[in-house]
């Protein structure tokens, strides 16, 4: 695994980088293959830089209400509590992935955050009790529960296609309900087939040897927030109070009541505020909660800075016809049936230039809808293969590891080889399960 760790750690730049990359490469296919001029294609850039705003805020918000949730004081303690669950190395290992992977089918900041959170619990326990475990094992583990993440609540891109208005329900001409997608038999089968052959790749390739085991040698565990509670004023007393969180959670869970009694579907907002209710409910004050989202707020910024980006590519694409050639060349070496399996392919491959699955979904949902609606192929399993395809290269792309391994303490060439094994066998599933859903 080494030459791929130089790669990554020498030659791959960063996402904005990628995302900048991108947009003139897709400006410099639009003058080739289009009969658009650069005056047009900087025009279609420009009007397109805001058209995802309302997405832009709605993916920021489940970073940050997931980082939120997994940093209140209840979900904390319960991490610790389940750090103490497994009793031998190898426990150690399979039980952090499938903690991680439940909390990514939950919410991707979930699951990225509280796996990290729980692999360096679980190291520190091993070594309050001097067993030995390999820190950057449980590092990996808990990386690869992020594999599944876009085959559960959180999926940016079934849950996208389910929110009336959005440029992919407009372009279905209607809103496609996560009955068509997430929540479909063989997808559920998917989840579960993943967790059972990424859990038994992982099995086997744990280290054995005790002089290959690198253990966690200090207690690497954040302290909790701090919250400045000084209760001076009548204001202060205010913020230091119970009551203004609770009843917006009651009030919270009220409209989420409504909503779904009343035929209401699952989107995207639905799922930012049912995770804003459980903050709500958990915090103790104000004071607690004001304090974990300026801690973080910092892991939104850059989601912030290259959705625009992502936008105008996608305006370049649509303003200047590139999209329809992209999905006609698309459709000249695909079948109905082989059609998933090379969406999937390619979702993999822009993953690297596009490493945010909601920007992945503004490039490329246009021109795979496109395909599929000529080869006559369900729009849901264009939407599945491409979510497949996001989730699955992340394991080998470092944008999103990147808050797992400031969490740990480690570099991405800690954990590469052992999330390379997660990536070959989640591929299995992936392929295997889009093309059986094509047949």
């Amino acid at each position: 695994m080494r030459p791929l760790n130089t790669l990554v750690e020498r030659f791959i730049p960063s996402a904005l980088v990628f995302a900048i990359v991108l947009t003139f490469i897709v400006a410099v296919l639009a003058l080739i293959f289009t009969d658009a001029g650069p005056v047009t294609v900087v025009e279609e850039w420009g009007m397109g830089l805001a058209g995802l705003l309302a997405f832009m805020t709605q993916m920021a918000l489940v970073l940050l209400l997931g980082y939120i949730l997994a940093n209140t004081r209840p979900v904390r303690k319960l991490l610790i509590r389940l750090a103490r669950v497994p009793k031998t190395a190898m426990q150690a290992y399979l039980f952090v992935f499938l903690i991680a992977a439940l909390g990514s089918l939950i919410t991707w900041g979930l699951g990225l955050v509280a796996g990290a959170l729980l692999a360096r619990e679980v190291a520190y326990e091993f070594r309050r009790r001097e067993q030995l475990v390999h820190f950057p094992m449980l590092v990996a583990a808990a990386f690869s529960g992020f594999v599944m993440w876009h085959m559960g609540y959180s999926a940016s891109g079934p849950l996208l296609a389910a929110t009336p208005d959005s440029f992919v329900a407009d372009q279905l001409g209607e809103p496609l309900a996560i009955t068509e997608t997430i929540f479909t038999t063989w997808n559920l089968l998917a989840v579960l087939a993943t967790i059972l052959l990424v859990g038994l790749a992982l099995f086997l390739i744990a280290p054995r040897n005790a002089k290959a085991i690198v253990p966690l040698t200090v207690d690497a565990r954040e302290k909790e927030v701090e919250v400045d509670e000084a209760v001076e004023t009548p204001a202060d007393r205010v913020d230091a109070s119970r009551i203004p969180t609770l009843l917006t959670g009651l009030m919270l869970v009220a409209y989420l009541v409504i909503h779904f009694s009343g035929g209401g579907s699952l989107t995207l907002d639905i799922v930012n505020w049912s995770f804003l209710t459980l903050i709500m409910l958990l915090v103790r004050n104000p004071f607690e909660l004001i304090a974990l989202t300026k801690k973080a707020a910092s892991n939104v910024g850059e989601i912030l800075l290259q959705f625009p980006l992502y936008a105008g590519i996608l305006g370049i694409m649509g303003g200047t016809g590139l999209i329809t050639i992209i999905s006609e060349a698309f459709v000249a070496i695909s079948t109905p049936q082989t059609f998933a399996l090379f969406a999937f392919f390619s979702a993999g491959l822009v993953n690297f230039f596009v490493p945010s699955g909601g920007g992945q979904i503004a490039v490329q949902a246009p021109i795979l809808l496109e395909a599929a609606d000529s080869l006559g192929t369900d729009p849901a399993v264009a939407i599945m293969a491409v979510a497949y395809g996001d989730q699955w290269t992340n394991m080998i792309q470092p944008f999103w590891a990147l808050p797992l391994l400031a969490i740990a303490g480690l570099k991405m060439r800690d954990i590469l080889g052992y999330t390379t094994i997660t990536l070959i066998a989640s591929g299995i599933v992936f392929g295997s399960a889009l093309v059986l859903v094509s047949l």
